[in-house]
């Protein structure tokens, strides 16, 4: 299913601009170049539109949020969309805080994303204006289950024509979704949210992934989220293989990134249509 996503990360790596928070931005470029593409973080408003126009695809993070950034993100965001590039948002904490709400939603005005990854809240959030997100973290009320996963693949599809965007709910199952299909993804483990970051490496490797197949928006964010996960049950192997701890994990998860290919794609993914 994923070969060629792959293939042409591979063939033609892709250059992703990245618009991220400063918790994260050494993993987010790490993990940028162990999947097969390179990095550029510039946050600047006089440089972004130069930046993007050499860049295959444009990451909008807004973990750590200012006024100064927020302004950088529109002006990317903008250069972007007349560019033909994809662009993906993380709403991260969007809920959280009405700096962080109205910032999403001024986003969603002036630009039009291809993708939208966040954890549940987040994503509705930005269907309501309201949510429960706790920090940066969703509520654990609204995880997804099996009970209500048909709920939530309805309601991605329905946000993803709202918004033109394809839509990933990340979690415990995973939903990728644009207003026709969904795929649910079952890769990942508990580990993964021991460690800072991991949802925002995510949105990079999406960016990767993307940029390197525009024309393939759905699989390809697929294919990062499900490599992720993936990435995730590799390194809580070697974690309990060397009785290691998150620390560990972390650098086992980057390695498994960089060493991902294929055929272990296609062995390990968990991912049904719907």
């Amino acid at each position: 299913m994923f070969e060629k996503i792959l293939e042409n990360v591979s063939n033609q790596p892709p250059l992703v601009h990245s618009i991220t928070n400063y918790v994260t931005v050494n993993d987010c470029a790490n993990i940028v170049l162990a999947c097969g593409g390179a990095p550029i973080m510039a946050d600047d408003s006089n440089e972004v539109e130069e930046i993007i126009s050499i860049c295959n695809a444009l990451v909008i993070n807004i973990g750590t949020l200012n006024e100064r950034t927020v302004a950088a993100m529109i002006k990317a965001g903008k250069k972007a969309n007349r560019l033909g590039r994809p662009v993906i948002l993380d709403p991260v904490g969007a809920g959280a805080s009405s700096l962080r709400t109205n910032t999403v939603f001024k986003l969603l005005r002036e630009v039009q994303f291809s993708v939208i990854r966040g954890n549940v809240s987040e994503i509705k959030t930005i269907d309501s204006g309201s949510g429960t997100t706790k920090g940066v973290d969703a509520d654990i009320s609204d995880a997804i289950s099996e009970n209500t996963l048909d709920q939530m693949i309805a309601f991605a599809k329905a946000l993803s024509e709202k918004t033109g965007a394809v839509i990933a709910i990340t979690g415990a199952i995973d939903i990728v979704a644009d207003s026709q299909k969904a795929l649910v993804i079952r890769n990942g483990h508990p580990m993964m949210s021991r460690i800072t970051g991991t949802g925002c490496m995510l949105t990079t490797v999406i960016g990767s992934y993307c940029g390197a197949n525009p024309g393939e928006l759905l699989l390809a964010t697929a294919a990062a989220v499900s490599a992720m996960g993936l990435c995730g049950e590799l390194a809580f192997a070697k974690v309990q293989a060397h009785e290691a701890g998150t620390a560990s994990f972390r650098t086992y998860l980057i390695d498994a990134m960089s060493l991902m290919n294929a055929e272990t794609l296609e062995g390990g993914m968990k991912v049904e249509t719907r």
